[in-house]
């Protein structure tokens, strides 16, 4: 039966149309007394219960798949039989080495791109199990790649970025569509986590493995990478289907069942009775409007606002520069004179994983908007004294010549990657995750990851071309970037610390100044303005009209309670 008691019902489509299933959900009829919900426990639930943990550790290993690869590609361009399989007289060229790190990233694009249609018709547990496989074939195409092949390791890698891009989507939805929302922050932070701690096992097996004197060097830790996805394809199918998925495709109760077991609480309490309310208002106003158009992301309420704000976000993630340590830092510390690359790259992996721990408790305890401006100050200061250490100090010909420029970038290249993994690293996927409405989150999840792999991709091609031109210098480019994505953050993003999601779409509907965001102080659930309750037009441009007197533009959620005969 797996984690959770789950309903027969199947996460695939049937031969009933959406709308007729919709049609049967029936509607909680909660009675209120002066604005309260009466006759419902209102007894404490537990902050964290097993299920949840659970959930978000054997979710997460969408992260260690992407951060495993991540690492893993790094420690190949330094690996002697490697080079010799796949390069030109032992070497790679730029253009060689840029496409077999890169084409990851095509392939993520594309999936991030196209998982949400796909989640949303056979359900976010099916998908992710069916993205796994595909990130799995991947692996095999680049593990059989005989001695010369190098087009096949660049096809593995675009099949099984695919399964990457799309997991990235799928992983971050399905926990924060679960998780409770005192602890979603948290939890969706464990995404990040775990990407660290996949670099870090990869740093660790390429480590222990490019000694040996054959192809097994760098077999061995591919076929390590089929393990995670294995573990993540056949875990998830003990899950049951996220809550709110469960509600909009017609099975109220399995969504309660797993309310209740994910809190912790019994099936008669307030909070899940309240949830299940606000998701059949949402549906609701949702099947008013019509079919929603793509473009909605950009016309509905405020949405342009958001979806660029959370393009712009997942693109400084990568601008930050992270990636430029964790792709060619095998490389760039060879450059500084280490004899063996390969342990600096643990003691990377060992900051990022150890410093990442902190951004989980920080998230929630002094908010995203705090953490993210002084995270981004500390990586320009960083990159600012590493890539003035790199063209001034070090002696690039002969790097053993300047052995305490070698160290300054070691250490500052240490100080910027606790910066990072405590504050952009993994908040970014948070406030991805909390931007948008119900009606909207897949589709611009799914937008705003596809500008991280866009960035990715080209930061992965074109850093071996730039660094040959402009040697360290480059860090002045990510300097200039971390401290404009301090900027952005101060001038647009809302601090959603401790709101729900409703009270997130509140927030940026009523156009809150981002900071005044944190002492903002909520309407009650009766009175929140959110995009999900909107009663809005086609194309989400307009916003209708009931048709009875007095009732103004907004049919909002007071109404649709009068209707329904939730206030009497």
């Amino acid at each position: 039966m797996g984690v959770f008691s789950r309903s027969k019902a199947s996460d695939s489509p049937s031969s009933s149309s959406d709308e007729e299933k919709e049609a049967q959900v029936p509607t909680p009829i909660l009675r209120t007394v002066n604005g309260e919900v009466a006759g419902y426990d209102d007894s404490p639930f537990p902050r964290i219960t097993w299920r949840v943990a659970f959930m978000g550790t054997l979710v997460s290993m969408g992260g260690l798949i992407f951060g495993y690869d991540t690492g893993q590609i790094s420690g190949f361009l330094d690996m002697n039989e490697f080079l010799n399989e796949f390069g030109q007289n032992g070497k790679f060229t730029n253009v060689r080495s840029g496409l077999i790190v890169g084409m990851l990233s095509i392939g993520t694009l594309v999936g991030a791109l196209i998982a949400a249609p796909f989640a949303n018709l056979f359900g976010r547990r099916l998908s992710i199990s069916a993205w796994c496989v595909v990130f799995m074939v991947g692996v095999v195409v680049q593990i059989s790649s005989a001695s010369g092949h190098w087009y096949q390791i660049v096809i593995g890698r675009t099949i099984a970025g695919l399964g990457v891009g799309a997991l990235s989507i799928l992983v971050p939805l399905f926990q924060s569509e679960s998780a409770p929302s005192h602890i979603r922050g948290a939890i969706v932070c464990m995404y990040q986590l775990f990407i660290t701690l996949g670099i870090l096992f990869a740093n660790i097996v390429n480590f222990g493995t490019e000694r040996i004197n054959n192809t097994a060097s760098w077999r061995i830790p591919m076929g390590i990478g089929f393990l995670w996805a294995l573990i993540l394809g056949l875990g998830i199918l003990s899950f049951p289907e996220t809550p709110k998925h469960a509600f909009r495709k017609g099975r109220p109760e399995e969504a309660k069942r797993t309310m209740t077991k994910l809190l912790g609480v019994g099936h008669n309490h307030r909070k899940v009775a309240l949830e299940l309310q606000e998701m059949k208002e949402a549906l609701d106003a949702e099947k008013a409007g019509g079919n929603r158009r793509w473009w909605e992301v950009f016309t509905g309420p405020r949405m342009a606002y958001r979806t660029l704000l959370g393009m712009s976000m997942q693109a400084f993630q990568q601008l930050t520069g992270a990636n430029f340590f964790f792709y060619y830092g095998t490389v760039i510390f060879v450059a500084t004179g280490l004899s063996n690359s390969f342990e600096t790259q643990i003691i990377l992996g060992t900051v990022n994983v150890a410093c990442t721990f902190p951004g989980l408790y920080l998230v929630e305890r002094l908010g995203r908007r705090i953490c993210m401006i002084i995270g981004g100050a500390w990586m320009c200061m960083c990159f600012l004294v590493f890539a003035s250490v790199g063209h001034f100090g070090l002696d690039r010909h002969t790097p053993t010549n300047t052995p305490k420029a070698g160290t300054a970038m070691i250490v500052f290249a240490c100080l910027f990657i606790m910066a990072y993994a405590s504050t952009w690293g993994p908040m970014v996927w948070t406030v991805t995750g909390e931007l948008y409405p119900s009606r909207y989150r897949a589709q611009c999840m799914s937008m705003s990851t596809a500008s991280n792999w866009t960035w990715n991709f080209l930061l992965a091609f074109f850093t071996p071309f730039i660094t040959g031109d402009i040697d360290f210098r480059y860090g002045y480019v990510f300097a200039a970037c971390c401290g404009a994505a301090s900027v952005t953050v101060y001038f647009f993003l809302l601090e959603a610390q401790g709101k729900t999601l409703e009270e997130i779409d509140d927030m940026y509907i009523l156009h809150v100044k981002p900071w005044e965001s944190k002492n903002y102080v909520p309407k009650s659930r009766q009175e929140l303005v959110t995009s999900d309750d909107l009663y809005l037009a086609s194309g989400g441009m307009g916003i209708r009209k009931t048709g009875e007197s007095g009732m103004g533009e907004l049919s909002q959620s007071e109404a649709a309670r009068q209707q329904d005969g939730v206030i009497p």
